[in-house]
């Protein structure tokens, strides 16, 4: 009865949409990240800085400004304001080098994979993309019980097919990830 119950559960949950419509997407800052910070005519103000993780960034004529949070380009705009009170007309330019993100857009892999970690969302990324990089499932993975719980849509559970995608190849079973998304791979009973 147990084990009827809990293969019971992902197959009352939706299939997964093959697409994630992020089609809007603008990468956001996060801490852990590293930034390139660029000032024309300004050599020496131009260096590559790590966000903290309290979210912030320092530079020369520049303490403690939030970055978590923000696109590269909202941040250059912010870093030329306060570059303002000492440089005429600046022009800033932020790079993002080193790619953690925020914490909400982190794609989180639990349970039986070979590696469970996060990953920081790229735009377009996909169930496989994601399974290449935790180095797939272990011997004890239930791959077609996996789920992803997507915070996006109030914490909604969608039904994947792990096993489908990776051991059989079933390109089929392969569906676009969302920012934040938790994809949970439950063990097998036997």
């Amino acid at each position: 009865m147990l084990l009827a119950g809990c293969a019971g559960l992902s197959s009352k949950l939706p299939a997964a949409p093959i697409e994630a419509g992020t089609s809007e997407y603008a990468y956001l800052i996060g801490a852990g990240d590293t930034l390139n910070i660029i000032v024309s005519r300004n050599p020496e103000l131009s260096m590559s800085v790590p966000v903290r993780p309290d979210g912030k960034i320092s530079a020369p004529l520049v303490d403690e400004l939030v970055a978590q949070g923000k696109t590269s380009v909202q941040l250059a705009r912010d870093i030329e304001k306060q570059l303002e009170k000492y440089i005429r007309d600046p022009v800033v330019t932020v790079v993002v080098t080193g790619f953690v993100g925020p914490y909400s857009e982190q794609v989180r892999v639990v349970g039986e994979a070979a590696r469970p970690q996060f990953l920081p969302y790229k735009q377009k990324m996909t169930l496989l993309d994601v399974m290449i990089a935790v180095g797939g499932l272990t011997d004890f993975a239930a791959g077609n019980r996996a789920t992803i719980l997507r915070g996006s849509e109030g914490n909604k559970q969608y039904a994947v097919r792990l096993k489908d995608l990776i051991k059989d190849g079933d390109i089929s079973a392969n569906v676009e990830m969302k920012p934040g998304d938790i994809l949970i791979i439950p063990q097998s009973f036997f």
